[in-house]
């Protein structure tokens, strides 16, 4: 790998345990400005200070959400999008350069890929494209990896969830992110059948704050690599302790009733 990928990927991820905390903020081309992507400096600061790895935006927010202080944390930009009032809407077209992100101080880009949809042929073309010339810059290269189409009846199938992750990896992403699949076995598989990182997606927002914790915590005992969770962090009642728990799973080998016992009194056991 070169150098300049190996930094910028230990910009995204921590070095000690080798998992990440993305906390994805691209939600607004799609469905506007939702709670929680309002104020954007203050919803940084927040999960920056809780201890997630990185955020994700696309180009035009990155200068809402820059704060010139508190805690550091990474920036991946995300060069592809669509609208929930499209009649299309898991069509996703490129918004953006690999040369963009890097203007922006960019530590990595990302693209967001819905398998078995109309329009894959496309998407899938822009994902080998953008891998060819971040490889060039030494940029990584995140993909969201979906199955989503007329012929795909569960995105959550194992055989899916797999095969898009496959996907991502063959076409040069240097992680992947896919749902969970429900269950440590099935996603183990999922995992082992890539060489690079596999990160969870949170979907859409969950009922209990347990739920989360549990899928979280399971898919690091399955070999996921940590997580890439949106609407679920950025909407909680509080965001920086939510992140701080979410912290102690994926960096500090937490169970889920530490978690919890933390979630219920901010009391670190």
């Amino acid at each position: 790998m070169q150098i300049g990928k190996s930094i910028r990927l230990e910009r995204i991820f921590n070095r000690q345990t080798g998992r990440t905390i993305i906390v994805p903020m691209d939600h607004g081309v799609t469905v506007g400005p939702i709670d929680g992507l309002v104020d954007m400096r203050e919803t940084v600061n927040h999960v920056a200070a809780g201890g997630a790895n990185a955020v994700l935006m696309q180009k035009g927010l990155i200068r809402c959400g820059h704060r010139g202080g508190g805690k550091d944390i990474g920036l991946i930009c995300h060069l592809s999008a669509s609208t929930s009032l499209s009649p299309f809407p898991n069509a996703k077209c490129l918004v953006g350069t690999v040369e963009d992100a890097i203007c922006l101080g960019a530590d990595a880009i990302s693209l967001h890929i819905n398998l078995g949809d109309e329009s894959e042929r496309d998407m899938l073309r822009d994902l080998g494209y953008v891998t060819t010339q971040a490889s060039r810059y030494g940029i990584p290269v995140l993909a969201m990896m979906y199955g989503r189409g007329p012929k795909i009846e569960n995105s959550f199938d194992p055989a899916v969830v797999a095969h898009c992750a496959r996907a991502g990896v063959e076409l040069g992403a240097d992680v992947v992110k896919v749902p969970y699949t429900g269950d440590i076995e099935s996603f183990a598989r999922v995992v082992e059948s890539c060489c690079v990182p596999v990160v969870i997606a949170g979907g859409e927002k969950m009922e209990s704050t347990r739920e989360l914790v549990q899928m979280v915590h399971d898919s690091v005992l399955a070999g996921g690599r940590g997580l890439s969770i949106g609407r679920n962090i950025f909407q909680a009642d509080d965001p920086l302790r939510l992140v701080r728990a979410l912290r102690g799973l994926v960096h500090e080998e937490w169970e889920v009733a530490q978690a919890m016992e933390y979630m219920a009194t901010g009391e670190e056991a």
